[in-house]
């Protein structure tokens, strides 16, 4: 009996885990195809790539759960902390930052809104900034889609 329940469990964690990871697939390739495709943006106008920072990944992260949770794109909820706020509790260091934050079908459907956007194109392309962490999350078919942009420190 004692041997059924060990094996139960580790069934039970093991298809936790696939399940986990297949549902965290989408999300990890549509924050890569947001951060190549952001790179790709700059390099075409003469600016040097944006480095990846963790630490606004795990902030962008955690404001694309809430929007997902709520099912809309927006820069801040009642109760919820402000980006800096967020950008410090993820452990992030800086001197400026800024957020590009939608929610959309596809990677490329959102990042085409940006660019076609001019205060978000703006922040893609802002001189000043040198790291990004982008955060995405998947409810009910829709990408919900965070861009943390920062000055390092």
């Amino acid at each position: 009996m004692h041997i059924r329940t060990r094996l139960a469990a580790v069934a039970l964690v093991g298809m936790m885990l696939c399940w986990s990871a297949s549902g965290g697939t989408l999300a990890l390739r549509a924050e890569r195809d947001l951060f190549a495709a952001i790179n790709q943006a700059r390099r075409s106008q003469g600016m040097a790539p944006l480095r990846w920072d963790e630490t606004l990944a795990i902030a962008a992260r955690r404001h694309a759960e809430a929007m997902a949770e709520r099912g809309s794109a927006q820069h801040g909820f009642e109760g919820e902390p402000s980006l800096p706020s967020r950008a410090r509790q993820a452990g992030a260091h800086f001197s400026w930052l800024s957020e590009n934050v939608t929610q959309g079908p596809s990677p490329e459907f959102i990042h085409t809104q940006f660019m076609k956007s001019p205060p978000h194109r703006a922040n893609i392309l802002d001189r000043d900034m040198d790291s990004i962490g982008v955060g995405v999350v998947e409810n009910g078919g829709q990408l919900y889609a965070v861009e943390d942009f920062s000055q390092a420190r």
